[in-house]
């Protein structure tokens, strides 16, 4: 038995004050639980203690049992306790990082928002939707004859060329980025029986260069009636009272003679501006007209017995007047500070 370590109260207690000074030290959970292993696992010192006592003679088993029990059981108790300190000490540590101030003032909530675009298109539409009119929309990926045929507008005309319109591949399927939304007007003669009152605004798009007062895609809204009787006065006051809805009762219209395909007679007509930056003045805006015959004939309708006019506005162009913004780019680029000049929250 000589060989076999010797059980002493005297290395009991060393294993048990290292023990003790290792569980006081673990500043956490996890430095607890390996102070534990140490001290209490499969190779610890108690554990080789306990493992002696079959070599111990019977007479002294009873004697060096409860020494090495005790011994244990200390340790045991000063590792519970230990576990219960740093546990309550870590929830309250994560109580505090959760901690709420309710004195303190909410933080401002950064919400989305309309773009102003969308807005002017919205209130242009409610002004006519008051008329009683129908709104329409049509696809912005167009067949030729919806754009270009069916208005009018023969091959030679120039709007058909490349430098204008945006062709799509392949050139035999006849498709372009629609050039107006006049192909939703006539979509709507082939769909709907007369009479006819609708606005149909969109997105449309031309090879012109992205600067302050033009962009290659942009914002239409045109106007369609079809009835009859209908006059060129029924024309003007339409425009007349868009006009004063938009901008204000002083506001106003007039017409100067042109020529458009699918209108005759036709005329540019112009806004009079009351509250325009820098004084009241005339500024042009759009074009109109009664539809041509032929229009109408593509349509299925008879020119004889109803007549109608057209007209039609940049979006874009409404906005700048009416907000007096000074660059179109503005309005496509995306920025939150363009938005927020308008009093929005973004």
């Amino acid at each position: 038995m000589s060989d076999v370590p010797v059980i002493t109260p005297e290395g009991v207690e060393a294993a048990v004050a290292e023990a003790l000074a290792a569980a006081g030290a673990a500043s956490d959970t996890p430095a607890l639980k390996a102070a534990r292993a140490a001290h209490q696992g499969d190779g610890s010192a108690l554990a080789t203690f306990n493992a002696q006592m079959r070599h111990v003679p019977k007479e002294n088993k009873a004697e060096f049992g409860k020494l090495v029990g005790a011994a244990r059981g200390r340790v045991n108790q000063a590792f519970a306790a230990r576990e219960q300190e740093l546990a309550a000490a870590e929830v309250a540590a994560a109580l505090e990082a959760e901690r709420i101030d309710i004195t303190a003032v909410a933080s401002r909530t950064r919400q989305g928002a309309r773009h102003p675009m969308g807005l002017m298109q919205e209130r242009i539409t409610d002004i006519f939707v008051g008329m009683g009119w129908e709104i329409v929309e049509g696809p912005e990926l167009e067949h030729e004859w919806f754009n270009f045929d069916s208005l009018n507008l023969d091959e030679d005309h120039p709007a058909r060329q490349m430098q204008d319109t945006f062709f799509v591949e392949p050139a035999e399927r006849h498709l372009v980025l629609r050039t107006q939304t006049s192909p939703v007007q006539m979509r709507a003669m082939l769909e709907r029986d007369v009479p006819i009152y609708v606005l149909s605004p969109g997105k449309v798009a031309r090879t012109d260069e992205f600067d302050a007062t033009h962009l290659p895609v942009f914002t239409q809204a045109e106007g369609l009636v079809i009835d009859k009787g209908i006059t060129m006065a029924h024309l003007k006051g339409t425009l007349d009272h868009l006009a004063q809805q938009l901008f204000g009762s002083e506001a106003k219209t007039r017409l100067r003679t042109n020529h458009f395909p699918f209108t005759e007679p036709s005329a540019e007509f112009d806004l009079w501006h009351p509250t325009f930056k820098g004084g009241a003045r005339w500024i042009e805006w759009g074009g109109c007209g009664m539809v041509n015959p032929n229009v109408l004939r593509a349509a299925g309708i008879d020119p004889e017995e109803y007549s109608g006019f057209a007209f039609g506005i940049g979006i874009e162009r409404a906005l700048m007047f009416r907000s007096d913004v000074q660059d179109m780019r503005d309005m496509a680029e995306g920025d939150v500070r363009f938005s927020e000049q308008f009093g929005m929250v973004v």
